[in-house]
């Protein structure tokens, strides 16, 4: 249970689902974890069911919408813990609205925290990555990046654009030994 052992990992979206699975998994194999989401309250009870499991966690809150908020969450798990070596961009909404009913600023919402977000939170991190000589990005998609969903048509666009992003920056950054790649998930899980 000690593949993780050493690392420190960030993982946004960590207050619920998916974000809270992950970290609870990555704790369980020895990582050091940092996780966001906007609201401290499940951030921390989060974190209280990782130290309760005797893991090591650091809670912060942050709006990952904003490029200085992510560049200040990559900031303080450096002074806390030294590095970073996995980032996991898994915070994410959607919606099922229709389209003849679907509001512009819906739409720009989704495409803010869907994909700026893993924008802004990958570049924050790549630069320490780089200097540290290396490091995982890890995307959270979407089957519907593929197949597309009949209502809701923005989660299913940014996650296609999540796909190119994640393609885009690994062949980047690879030759700085920084691995990018992205999970599709399911809907339902």
């Amino acid at each position: 249970m000690d593949r993780l052992k050493g690392k420190v990992a960030v993982i946004t979206g960590a207050n619920s689902g998916v974000g809270e699975a992950t970290a609870l998994a990555f704790a369980k194999e020895g990582a050091t974890v940092v996780i966001s989401a906007r609201r401290i309250e499940p951030l921390n009870a989060v974190a209280d069911k990782i130290k309760a499991e005797g893991g090591t966690v650091l809670a912060v809150p942050t709006d990952i919408s904003d490029k200085a908020a992510c560049e200040n969450l990559m900031d303080k798990a450096v002074e806390a813990f030294g590095k970073i070596d996995i980032l996991v961009n898994n915070a994410g909404i959607s919606q099922s609205t229709s389209f003849y009913n679907y509001q512009p600023e819906e739409f720009q919402k989704i495409v803010d925290l869907n994909v700026t977000a893993v924008f802004n939170c990958s570049q924050a991190a790549a630069k320490i990555m780089k200097e540290q000589g290396g490091g995982v990005i890890l995307n959270t998609s979407s089957m519907v990046s593929i197949y597309g969903q009949p209502s809701g048509c923005g989660y299913p666009a940014s996650k296609f654009a999540v796909n190119g992003l994640t393609k885009s920056l690994a062949r980047e950054l690879g030759c700085d030994n920084i691995r990018v790649n992205a999970v599709r998930r399911t809907a339902g899980i």
